[in-house]
């Protein structure tokens, strides 16, 4: 997909918004969703999406939006600093499928990385799928630090 298009309201995150398909949350309010990623990169791979906006990429985002979504991105950011005392965070936000997108409703990755951990980031669909009482397990910390 392009950076042009029609939002599909069928995508597995607004699915998630709408409960249809589960999430492990490690924060929600009414304007965001944090949740962890099926498909880890690392311990703690987190996203965060706005529940209201529907923009697939930073180009169209409303600026209140984008906003609320990085200001979660930074207190999740530092709640999983304090759960698993990484030695950096990868936040990485992907806009079209030339650049990585596969999910096309904005979203931020929070990826802890430890040293001697390759930074290079997988495209969704070639990692492993996380096993979902030990995602459970990683938000119960993450959520005990927010």
């Amino acid at each position: 997909m392009s950076l042009d298009g029609t939002y599909d309201a069928g995508n597995p995150f607004a699915l998630i918004i709408a409960g249809k398909i589960p999430a492990t949350k490690l924060y929600e309010d009414e304007h965001v969703l944090a949740f962890l990623d099926i498909q880890p990169q690392s311990k703690g791979h987190a996203l965060v999406i706005s529940k209201w906006s529907k923009a697939r990429n930073i180009l169209e985002i409303e600026p209140d939006a984008l906003a609320q979504v990085m200001a979660t991105v930074q207190n999740v950011a530092v709640a999983i600093r304090k759960a698993f005392n990484p030695d950096g965070l990868h936040i990485a936000q992907f806009n079209g499928a030339s650049a990585g997108q596969t999910v096309f409703h904005l979203h931020v990755h929070i990826v802890p990385r430890w040293n001697g951990q390759a930074a290079r980031f997988a495209a969704h669909g070639q990692g492993a799928f996380a096993d979902g009482h030990a995602l459970g397990a990683l938000a119960d910390e993450i959520r005990a630090q927010l």
